[in-house]
């Protein structure tokens, strides 16, 4: 990874895009922008049409005078490569580069993201503008950084035109070697699907029922595959010519397509796009772990939120205007959970295109909004905090989170359609965001042994492997929880021989018999030290051959059987959950799994989000109320947005924000 020692403090400002407006308001644009304290703008994302006008003819003047005018006025350039939304000459000229959906029909002009990732034509296309740009502007002094794409994979990912299906022979071939093979990792004697001839190996398009889960699973490998790809044939273009910083913006938990802890190994600074989901009435929660998502695959470096909302997100169903103060909330959570580049969607409202209604920096109301007051408060608290650039948060507990898991347990035919991995993973991270305990997301793969606690939500995919692992990190003195529904089936989705759960027996003292789905809407109920937790969804039949059983189901189709158990494994200890309680019910749970971890959970006010940043020389706490009370939490220092010092505790108006120097 590459550090941002560029700007001299935090990067703020936003995709900008100057070819919607005439020359006049570039001026205007660029002199708010000096106003609200923006340093860093995104420009040419969606600009392919107007770059290249025809194929292989360039029309750079446009894009040189903006970033001259921008850097004229002190402000950077993220400089994108505009790949995904070719221009209609390419398609006139290469209709076969169309992506085409499950039903065979190729997808139309008038969108974005409508290429097959697998297409030779826009390979050779994106490869080509992508070299181009960075030809002339490699040593343009404005352009800190490259962007290559936008959103991989949002809003197609999945291609299955004839250039897919040929890339897809070709990476089954890869990867189970032959037909032999890859019939054994199938499964393909069940519904007589046995593949004698390569040719006969389609694509899973739309069948007349379910499609083989294997094959499906190794599907979304590939997509994934076919668009990292393609990101690394631009990278490699731009790096003939530039050594600037490369990065591409992810999506962290609101797109499952893309394998960020593959992806995050190929950008030098991670980078994420979120937007709080309006039904979501605590969205600082999502907004919490998408943060602490993207810092993970990072590795823990500071990392670059490249789009947010300032106020209402127009895809969305309902069009939800962020409440005052709301924006300066979301920036700093993200900022105090490791992000040292603040960025919005967009600078300026668009008066046309299908963005028209999503909010902007500078809003359709003008200079005179609430909302480009807040723009340009939020540029004056950022500036005041430079110094916290470069420090890093250190977590307490780690959230098992694969992808591969989640794309396998997502396919059709799962004991009960009410299985949601992501609802788990959110119900266990809420309930330690409750408790002010920092979370790092972690892959099944990686050494945990840094972390007292782990948990497991939906780890429904296990590998022999990696339950090896997570075996020994319990014997080297680990806490391990793990939920239902996880250690099902291997890298191929068969179900592990010796039955559900069997891997993890060494490290939890218990295995599953039967799962005990529950019917909709039904709600049993677990007995936990003397406390009565509400369940619904899923209950199991557990075997249990080792571990105290520290939790019984009291209502339910598991009435009597072990729920909630705790088995002592060399120097640690795994706990195991076999049913859904919500983010309070856990606390019972917690409480006590906190204890074995050694784990004292912050007494916080509910509402209070606190996270601590790690300097050299300081440290600094960043303390957000998104409650309407005013509290009081413990600090110790100085208030760098205010220079108040504090003295022992910390008064947090409703809505306030704080960040404390210690």
């Amino acid at each position: 990874m590459t550090s941002m020692p560029w700007l001299g403090g935090i990067a703020y400002g936003g995709d900008y895009n100057p070819e919607q407006w005439p020359r006049h308001v570039w001026r205007e644009d660029v002199a708010l922008m000096r106003e609200a304290g923006v340093n860093l703008v995104s420009v040419g994302i969606f600009s392919w049409a107007l770059i290249e006008t025809s194929e292989g003819v360039f029309d750079f003047a446009w894009l040189d005078e903006i970033i001259d005018l921008l850097h004229t006025n002190g402000i950077s350039v993220d400089l994108g490569t505009p790949t995904a939304s070719p221009p209609a000459w390419f398609f006139a000229t290469y209709p076969e580069a169309r992506a085409v959906n499950a039903d065979g029909v190729p997808m139309g002009f008038g969108a974005r993201g409508m290429a097959s990732h697998s297409s030779p034509a826009y390979r050779a296309a994106a490869t080509r503008i992508a070299g181009e740009l960075a030809r002339r502007y490699a040593d343009h002094p404005a352009v800190v950084m490259w962007h290559i794409h936008n959103e991989y994979g949002v809003p197609v990912g999945e291609d299955f035109s004839d250039a897919s299906k040929l890339a897809w022979r070709e990476w089954l071939q890869a990867r189970h070697g032959d037909l032999d093979g890859l019939n054994a990792a199938w499964g393909t004697a069940f519904w007589s699907q046995h593949y004698g001839s390569w040719e006969h190996v389609g694509v899973p398009a739309t069948a007349p029922s379910v499609i083989n889960p294997g094959m499906l699973l190794d599907w979304a490998r590939f997509t994934d595959h076919q668009l990292r790809e393609c990101f690394i044939a631009e990278r490699t273009a731009i790096r003939e010519h530039a050594t600037q910083p490369v990065t591409t913006n992810f999506m962290a938990n609101q797109h499952g397509g893309c394998d960020l802890w593959a992806w995050a190994r190929e950008v030098d600074i991670v980078s994420d796009d979120h937007y709080l989901w309006a039904a979501d009435e605590e969205a600082e929660i999502g907004l919490a772990i998408a943060a602490d998502l993207t810092r993970s695959v990072g590795g823990g470096n500071p990392w670059i939120l490249m789009e947010h909302s300032t106020s209402a997100v127009n895809w969305q169903p309902r069009n939800i205007a962020k409440r005052p103060g709301e924006m300066a909330r979301n920036s700093l959570s993200h900022l105090g959970r490791g992000a040292d580049g603040i960025l919005f969607f967009q600078w300026r409202a668009g008066r046309s295109g299908a963005e028209k209604f999503h909010s902007a920096m500078l809003p359709h109301a003008g200079t005179g909004s609430r909302v480009f007051r807040e723009v340009v408060d939020l540029g004056a608290k950022l500036g005041r905090l430079a110094e916290v650039r470069g420090s890093r948060v250190v977590s307490q507990a780690a959230i098992l989170w694969d992808y591969e898991s989640h794309w396998a347990q997502g396919l059709e035919w799962r004991p009960s359609e009410d299985l949601d991995a992501l609802e788990r993973t959110r119900a266990y991270y809420e309930r330690l965001w409750r408790d002010g305990i920092t979370v790092d997301f972690a892959h099944p793969d990686q050494d945990l042994s840094a972390y007292p606690l782990v948990i497991a939500p939906a780890q429904y995919l296990l590998t022999l492997e990696q339950a090896a692992k997570l075996n020994a990190y319990v014997e080297a003195g680990g806490t391990l929880v793990v939920s239902y529904f996880s250690a099902i089936v291997d890298e191929n989705d068969r179900v592990h021989e010796g039955g559900f759960l069997r891997p993890l027996e060494p490290a939890l003292g218990v295995w599953v018999e039967e799962h005990l789905p529950m019917r909709e809407h039904a709600v049993g109920a677990v007995e936990l030290d003397g406390i009565q937790l509400n369940v619904d969804v899923w209950q199991e039949h557990l075997v249990v051959t080792g571990a105290e059983v520290v939790g019984a189901y009291t209502a339910g189709p598991g009435r009597g059987l072990a729920a909630v158990t705790r088995n002592a494994h060399g120097s640690g200890t795994g706990w195991y959950v076999s049913t859904r309680p919500d983010a309070e019910g856990l606390r019972a749970v917690m409480r006590r799994v906190y204890a074995d971890a050694g784990i004292v959970p912050l007494d916080l006010p509910r509402g209070v989000e606190a996270v601590t940043r790690r300097g050299e020389s300081a440290d600094y706490l960043v303390a957000i109320n998104h409650s309407e009370t005013t509290v009081e939490i413990p600090a110790e220092g100085t208030d760098l947005l205010t220079g108040d010092a504090v003295a022992g505790r910390l008064t947090l108006q409703g809505g306030g924000v704080a960040v404390v120097r210690a």
